[in-house]
């Protein structure tokens, strides 16, 4: 087992318990905490293809996937559909943005 503390875009913080190992994108959904944006519609079904789950993490796993690699250089979220779920996890989904979108 392992327990991940998730803190949402409001600041809100919660501790959630799942199996180890587990990818966190699935996870966070089951717990109603969407990492995606608004177009979740438009996800990739965990594929690392459109980048709209991304998390940040206090400690992030060594990049495997290709994106993860890129978001570590240049400092962008990790995919949580690339990210295994490992106890003590900190998670925080930020904001999430539409480009081009206008308010």
């Amino acid at each position: 087992m392992a327990t991940i503390t998730v803190e949402t875009p409001d600041g809100a913080v919660r501790e959630i318990d799942c199996e180890a190992g587990r990818v966190l994108r699935d996870v966070l959904g089951e717990h109603g905490l969407s990492p995606h944006s608004r177009l979740a519609v438009a996800n990739c079904g965990g594929r690392g293809l459109c980048a709209t789950c991304g998390v940040r993490l206090e400690t992030p796993p060594e990049a495997e996937h290709w994106h993860d690699r890129l978001a570590d250089r240049f400092g962008y979220p990790r995919l949580s559909c690339q990210i295994e779920v490992v106890d003590g996890m900190c998670v925080r989904i930020p904001e999430k943005r539409v480009w081009g979108r206008r308010e």
